[in-house]
Protein backbone atom coordinates (compact mmCIF):
# COMPACT_ATOMS: atom_id res chain seq x y z
CA UNK A 1 0.00 0.00 0.00
CA UNK A 2 1.01 3.08 -0.50
CA UNK A 3 1.77 6.19 1.70
CA UNK A 4 -0.05 9.42 0.78
CA UNK A 5 2.02 11.75 -1.13
CA UNK A 6 3.62 14.44 1.61
CA UNK A 7 3.46 18.32 -0.32
CA UNK A 8 7.23 19.45 -0.16
CA UNK A 9 8.74 22.86 -1.63
CA UNK A 10 12.63 24.33 -2.27
CA UNK A 11 13.56 25.94 0.80
CA UNK A 12 14.62 29.09 -1.64
CA UNK A 13 11.34 29.41 -3.03
CA UNK A 14 9.31 29.03 0.07
CA UNK A 15 11.94 31.45 2.08
CA UNK A 16 10.43 34.21 -1.30
CA UNK A 17 6.87 33.31 -0.60
CA UNK A 18 6.74 33.78 3.13
CA UNK A 19 8.75 37.47 2.47
CA UNK A 20 11.93 37.03 4.47
CA UNK A 21 13.52 37.86 0.99
CA UNK A 22 12.93 40.23 -1.67
CA UNK A 23 13.77 37.97 -4.46
CA UNK A 24 14.81 34.05 -4.82
CA UNK A 25 18.43 34.59 -5.73
CA UNK A 26 18.58 36.74 -2.61
CA UNK A 27 16.98 33.77 -0.47
CA UNK A 28 18.66 31.35 -2.74
CA UNK A 29 22.40 33.42 -1.93
CA UNK A 30 21.32 33.45 2.14
CA UNK A 31 20.91 29.59 2.26
CA UNK A 32 24.44 28.81 0.86
CA UNK A 33 25.99 31.14 2.58
CA UNK A 34 24.82 29.27 5.87
CA UNK A 35 22.22 31.82 7.01
CA UNK A 36 19.67 29.11 6.87
CA UNK A 37 19.89 26.12 9.21
CA UNK A 38 17.07 23.45 8.90
CA UNK A 39 16.50 21.17 11.91
CA UNK A 40 19.71 22.33 13.02
CA UNK A 41 22.09 21.31 9.59
CA UNK A 42 23.24 23.66 7.40
CA UNK A 43 21.36 23.19 3.63
CA UNK A 44 21.49 23.94 0.04
CA UNK A 45 18.93 25.62 -1.97
CA UNK A 46 16.85 22.66 -3.46
CA UNK A 47 16.56 20.76 0.34
CA UNK A 48 12.90 19.98 0.51
CA UNK A 49 10.94 21.90 3.00
CA UNK A 50 7.98 19.91 4.74
CA UNK A 51 5.54 21.41 7.20
CA UNK A 52 6.77 21.13 10.84
CA UNK A 53 10.27 21.68 10.02
CA UNK A 54 12.57 24.10 12.46
CA UNK A 55 14.46 26.82 10.83
CA UNK A 56 16.48 29.14 11.73
CA UNK A 57 17.01 32.30 9.81
CA UNK A 58 19.89 34.54 10.68
CA UNK A 59 19.06 38.11 8.70
CA UNK A 60 21.98 41.05 9.81
CA UNK A 61 21.82 41.23 13.68
CA UNK A 62 18.19 39.31 13.77
CA UNK A 63 17.65 35.68 14.34
CA UNK A 64 14.00 33.80 13.78
CA UNK A 65 13.55 30.75 14.91
CA UNK A 66 10.21 29.33 12.94
CA UNK A 67 8.31 26.21 12.59
CA UNK A 68 7.19 26.14 9.17
CA UNK A 69 3.63 25.64 9.01
CA UNK A 70 2.04 25.61 5.52
CA UNK A 71 3.70 25.73 1.95
CA UNK A 72 3.02 28.35 -0.99
CA UNK A 73 4.49 28.41 -4.19
CA UNK A 74 2.95 32.15 -4.85
CA UNK A 75 4.01 35.09 -2.88
CA UNK A 76 1.42 36.65 -1.20
CA UNK A 77 0.49 39.71 1.11
CA UNK A 78 2.42 40.14 4.30
CA UNK A 79 -0.43 39.17 6.41
CA UNK A 80 -0.75 35.56 4.36
CA UNK A 81 2.58 35.09 4.31
CA UNK A 82 2.60 34.82 8.35
CA UNK A 83 0.21 31.94 7.86
CA UNK A 84 2.99 30.31 6.41
CA UNK A 85 4.96 29.59 9.92
CA UNK A 86 4.77 30.31 13.36
CA UNK A 87 7.50 31.88 15.18
CA UNK A 88 8.61 31.09 18.76
CA UNK A 89 7.45 33.49 21.54
CA UNK A 90 11.39 33.42 22.92
CA UNK A 91 12.86 34.07 19.24
CA UNK A 92 10.52 36.81 18.95
CA UNK A 93 11.18 38.74 22.32
CA UNK A 94 14.46 38.39 21.26
CA UNK A 95 14.29 40.20 18.30
CA UNK A 96 12.35 42.79 19.88
CA UNK A 97 14.84 43.28 22.38
CA UNK A 98 17.70 43.62 20.33
CA UNK A 99 15.44 46.15 17.60
CA UNK A 100 14.49 48.36 20.78
CA UNK A 101 18.15 47.87 21.95
CA UNK A 102 19.63 49.32 18.93
CA UNK A 103 17.07 51.90 18.25
CA UNK A 104 18.45 53.71 21.61
CA UNK A 105 21.81 53.06 20.93
CA UNK A 106 21.08 55.11 17.62
CA UNK A 107 22.17 52.08 15.17
CA UNK A 108 19.96 52.85 11.84
CA UNK A 109 20.44 51.64 8.28
CA UNK A 110 23.43 53.68 7.25
CA UNK A 111 23.77 56.27 4.73
CA UNK A 112 24.06 56.26 1.25
CA UNK A 113 27.44 58.25 0.65
CA UNK A 114 27.07 61.14 -1.89
CA UNK A 115 28.49 63.81 -3.98
CA UNK A 116 28.93 66.71 -2.40
CA UNK A 117 26.03 69.25 -3.15
CA UNK A 118 27.02 73.31 -3.99
CA UNK A 119 27.25 74.36 -0.78
CA UNK A 120 29.26 71.30 0.33
CA UNK A 121 31.71 72.22 -2.45
CA UNK A 122 31.57 75.42 -1.80
CA UNK A 123 32.84 74.96 1.87
CA UNK A 124 35.50 72.52 0.45
CA UNK A 125 36.87 74.95 -1.81
CA UNK A 126 37.37 77.49 0.75
CA UNK A 127 38.85 75.38 3.46
CA UNK A 128 41.10 74.43 0.61
CA UNK A 129 42.03 77.61 -0.23
CA UNK A 130 42.83 79.04 3.37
Amino acid sequence: MKEPATETMRIDKWLWAARFYKTRVLATRAVTGGKVHMNGDRIKPARKLVPGDRLVIRKGPYQFNLRVEQLSSQRRPATGARTLYSESDESACTRHALYRERKLQGVSATQRERRPDKRTRRLIHRFKQQ
